[in-house]
């Protein structure tokens, strides 16, 4: 006999088994609070048939962001399309918005998870794939309509006000999105996605020493997360250590909490090889860091999941000094040939003169780097990855300028930062070669 149960949040959920309700919970919960046991509904993937818990089983894997997730989500995702079961329309809405994903088909996805969060705003796990789709589209508006259903339905949920917050941030909402992130840790002070939301606010508004002190303090909370929120935490850390000029301990952060925990996963790697490259633009000798992130990079393939994880692969292995670099720029170049309509711009337009531009800059070839950067930049926010994330094509463009000796681009661009951030004392440091080059004084925000 089928159970008919609700999950933590009050949605009605049918299973198989009672006992799987656990496992489906600490999928849900786990999901919205970035927590490890998300995992956990895996163990009733082969005792418990139901639809919800298949799908779930296969959107673990589609987070895999990896070339073989999409087999490996496809039996799940069949398994739950197959099933006779008697299920709500609410579960059935979520089960075909994951196979939409393991389809590669991410407007069908994105508009499933959008009508779910009107006519269900408490399923705040289905909310949150919305979200992640739209994020990596670059759609922030979309992030923001998408959870407005829910501030009134789901208003005690603090997970809930997190995922407000990081939207209204990536909307450029800095005061909105500070108020959600302090309502999310007003009810869960250990809430890990408002307070990365609100480190997001901090370093855009140039609060660099208050946003080193808040994450450093809120660091111990980072426990039982997954790997991508705890590195991720410890690397927004790191950026503000960096603006500081505090090389040693940003070197001491990367070693410790960034690289490292799951060597495997696509957004450990590109936070190793966005923090590595930092240090390097602001003058830091890395030493051989590069090659053991190359190392798990060259076991990637062929995979072109998202355009902004493939640039950043692309320039660990061109900084690596790896052979395979330059196949891998000709094999992202023709998938992007043949990107599916909704995506094609994304990888033609932006990635493609992007990788180009990347894999010049590892290179040494600057004046390259800057035409390929130069081209992709005004259409950035199509690959994906937040304001924070593509910052460091913007910084790699920089470089390539002033390594190019084109001063007076180079001033244009970076002393507007340096206004907006007076606290940095690495784009102080970095501005002094640009006005000796110029030939003026050196002027302070």
């Amino acid at each position: 006999m089928h159970a008919s149960r609700h999950d933590l949040l009050g949605n009605p959920v049918t299973l198989a088994d009672a006992a799987s309700l656990g496992p489906l919970n600490d999928f849900v919960e786990g999901f919205i609070a970035c927590e490890a046991r998300v995992v956990n509904v895996l163990q009733v993937a082969d005792t418990d048939p139901s639809p919800l818990v298949q799908a779930c089983c296969a959107a673990l894997h589609m987070f895999a962001e990896s070339g073989d997730a999409q087999g490996n989500a496809q039996p799940f995702i069949e398994a739950a399309r197959r099933s006779t079961m008697k299920i709500t329309p609410r579960e059935q809405r979520f089960v075909e918005a994951v196979a939409a994903w393991v389809h590669g088909d991410l407007p069908r996805a994105i508009a499933l998870h959008e009508e779910q969060a009107r006519e269900h705003p408490r399923d705040l796990a289905s909310l949150k794939l919305g979200q992640y789709h739209l994020f990596n589209l670059g759609h922030s508006p979309g992030m923001l309509r998408i959870v407005q259903p829910a501030l009134h339905a789901a208003a005690e949920v603090p997970y809930l006000h997190g995922m407000a917050a990081f939207a209204w941030e990536q909307c450029h909402l800095l005061e909105q999105a500070e108020a959600a992130a302090r309502r999310a840790l007003a009810i869960q002070p250990k809430e890990p996605w408002a307070q990365h939301a609100l480190a997001h606010v901090m370093i855009t508004q140039g609060r660099i020493t208050e946003g080193r002190d808040f994450m450093d303090a809120v660091s111990g909370q980072w426990t039982d997360l997954n790997s991508f929120m705890v590195t991720h935490n410890w690397w927004h850390l790191a950026l503000f250590e960096l603006e500081l000029d505090h090389a040693a301990a940003v070197l001491d952060l990367y070693d410790r909490q960034v690289w490292g925990v799951v060597k495997a996963y696509s957004q450990d790697q590109i936070g190793a090889v966005s923090l590595l490259a930092r240090l390097e633009i602001a003058g830091v000798d890395v030493g051989d860091r590069w090659q053991d992130v190359a190392d798990h990079l060259e076991q990637r393939g062929d995979d072109h999941v998202q355009p902004f994880l493939d640039l950043q692969y692309l320039y660990g292995l061109g900084r690596a000094g790896r052979a395979t670099a330059g196949p891998r720029l000709a094999r992202l170049e023709a998938f992007a040939a043949r990107a599916p309509d909704w995506s094609r711009t994304a990888w033609q337009q932006v990635a493609v003169p992007a990788a180009r531009g990347l894999l010049a800059h590892a290179s040494g070839d600057w004046q390259g780097a800057v035409a390929g950067l130069g081209q992709a930049l005004p259409q950035l926010q199509t690959i994906g990855g937040s304001h924070a994330q593509r910052d460091l094509f913007e910084q790699l463009h920089l470089d390539a300028l002033m390594r190019a000796g084109r001063w007076s681009s180079a001033q244009h661009l970076m002393q507007p930062r340096a206004n907006a951030c007076p606290q940095s004392l690495r784009l102080k440091r970095q501005l002094r070669p640009v006005y000796a080059a110029l030939g003026l004084p050196e002027v302070s925000p």
